[in-house]
Formats: structure tokens, sequence, C-alpha cells
């Protein structure tokens, strides 16, 4: 089945430009492109194929450009990843949630057929009481406390009560693991890049990765097929702290955790760093994504695993040489 026309919200952004540039490449056969982003997309880097649109998903105007563009398959990426310094919770959920909302509104407004939606392995939440393999089937629990969790959770229960309410709005919903590409650079990188990365005593604090182009492939096939539902989105097999450290070459530095939850208060308190206490289950629980319904009922089998996908990027950031066999 191919879409007459496909929309993307957050089209400026790290997977959206590059969702876009495939669309616009043909990976997948589209009749038009609408790419939208609060963000203008520079003259250069504007592909003749693809309208670009500059508006806020939170825009009344939304439901207009809904209207005017008539899509059948609208691709969601809009979202807070990395807040910015001088972010607030009350915006964040302004852009996650209302915005979520505005989008799907705008969706029934205009009889788009399909939408896919970014999720994260967030939504699950980050608990003691995770199981070792987290499948699609477990709770829906993110954190009050961490705010991307948080939303993540609220969005995919606005998203249950849509299905139920609107069934004629078919759903995707990918709960992503952790991307990683040869330019990714964000929080976790970080951590990575650290002298020696961080680590909770009694913690192997997993990773699932996904390779960035993998993301990309399982929503250019979520656009041209005709299953739905929701699907965990990660390569096979997960990279503990310490095993990662040790591809890096380097040692972990290992604290309790009550030692690093009273240090992220106190720099908290003192403006010298964004991250609190709150952050400490984000490294001590990480749900460990599961990815048989991915391969098996949705069809996407990853091109990479954890193990490769980390391996490229340290080989792209050029991050000294792996001591693993």
């Amino acid at each position: 089945m191919n879409a007459a026309t496909v929309l993307v919200t957050g089209a400026g952004g790290y997977l959206g430009s590059q969702l876009v540039a495939a669309l616009a490449a043909g990976r997948v056969a589209v009749g038009r492109i609408v790419a939208t982003d609060v963000r203008e997309v520079p003259v250069e880097r504007r592909a003749p194929q693809v309208e670009h649109v500059m508006l806020d998903v939170r825009s009344p105007a939304l439901i207009e450009l809904f209207e005017r563009c008539n899509p059948e398959v609208v691709v969601h990426l809009a979202s807070i990843v990395t807040p910015g310094k001088h972010s607030s919770r009350e915006f964040e959920y302004s852009v996650d949630v209302l915005g979520t909302e505005n989008v799907l509104k705008a969706c029934l407004a205009s009889g788009v057929r399909k939408i896919i939606v970014s999720s994260s392995g967030a939504a699950y939440g980050y608990h003691p009481d995770n199981p070792a393999w987290i499948d699609e089937d477990a709770p829906i629990r993110g954190n009050q406390v961490f705010a991307y969790s948080w939303h993540k959770r609220l969005v995919e229960e606005m998203l249950g009560r849509w299905r139920v309410e609107h069934p004629e709005l078919k759903q995707v919903v990918f709960r992503i693991g952790t991307i990683l590409g040869a330019t990714v650079k964000n929080q976790i990188t970080d951590l990575f890049e650290r002298r020696r990365p961080l680590a909770i005593q009694g913690s192997d604090s997993p990773f699932v990765f996904i390779w960035d182009q993998d993301v990309v492939g399982c929503i250019l096939h979520a656009i041209s097929a005709d299953t739905t539902g929701i699907f965990n989105v990660a390569g096979d097999g997960a990279l503990t702290i310490h095993e990662i450290a040790a591809r890096l070459g380097k040692h972990c530095r290992v604290l309790p955790a009550w030692v690093l939850r009273g240090a992220l208060a106190v720099l908290k308190a003192l403006h010298l760093t964004q991250y609190g206490p709150e952050q400490l289950n984000f490294l001590r629980y990480r749900p460990v994504l599961a990815n048989r319904r991915l391969k098996e009922e949705f069809g996407y089998v990853p091109r990479k695993t954890s193990v490769e996908v980390f391996e490229f990027w340290r080989a792209a950031r050029k991050l000294g040489s792996s001591r693993a066999s």
C-alpha cells in the first residue's frame, strides 16, 4: 500500500531529517512529502521533492495545514528529547503531551488513515522490578520525577484512549531503545565519553542500542505496510555499562547509590548541573527491550545488533580501540 501524502512532524530533528532524506530518495513510494518543524530548514538543506513548513505542533494552525495537505499517513516525531538549559517542565509537557493531542485532533479532522508515533523504552519506566527483558505486554509506568519518561507514559495512555474511541485512525507506536549513529551526541553518549564512565554499585545498567538507520527503516516499513500495533525497537542483545567501558578501553567509576544521589542533589541545588537525584534510577534500572515482536510480527529485522551499532558509533567517534574479542 502506497501513501499519497506523508506528513512528518519534528522533521528538522536528528531522526526527522534522516527520515525526510530517505523519503525524498524514494526508499518507499509516496506521492507527496510534507515536513514540518518549529525550526526553519535552511534552503541549501531542502530537497525539491519536499514541502517544508515551519509550524509548532501546538499551533491551532496545524489543523488547517492537515486539511490543506490531506495526508494519509502522519509520522509524529516532534518531542523534547534533550531539554535546553533554560527549559521548563511546563514547556516540555506542552510540546510532548499537548502537542501530540493537537496532532491527533488534526489527524481526526482531516481523515488521516494512519499515525506513526516515536515513543521510547522510557515509557516503561525505571523500576527495580522491571523484568530482565521487557516486552510490549509490560505496563507503562514512566516515572513522574523524570519528565521525558513521564511524558512518554502520558502520550501512550492518550494513544490507548484514541485506539478505543477512534479506531479508524490506525496506529503504529515504536518504543525505541538508545539510538546510536555516526553523529549521535547526547547525555548518554556523554556518559560513555567520560574518562571513567559512571556506574552504580550493584547495578549492571544494561543498554540496548538501535542503529539510527534501523529506526528510519522501521518507519519506512510502517509507512508502506498494513501492520499496526506497538513494537519495541532495539537491536539484538545488550551491553552493560562495564562491558561498554571495556570496549572503550576504560574502567568505570563505581559509586554507591546513596553517594551519587547526594552529590546530584547538591550539584543541582548549586545550579552546577541540570541533572538531579531523580536521574539515579535512569542509570540504575534501565528497561531492556525485547525485540521479538518487531522481527516476527512487524516484519523488520534490525541490521545491526546492540554490539555492532555500539562498535559502529565508537569507530565513528574514534574512541580508542575495543578490548573486547
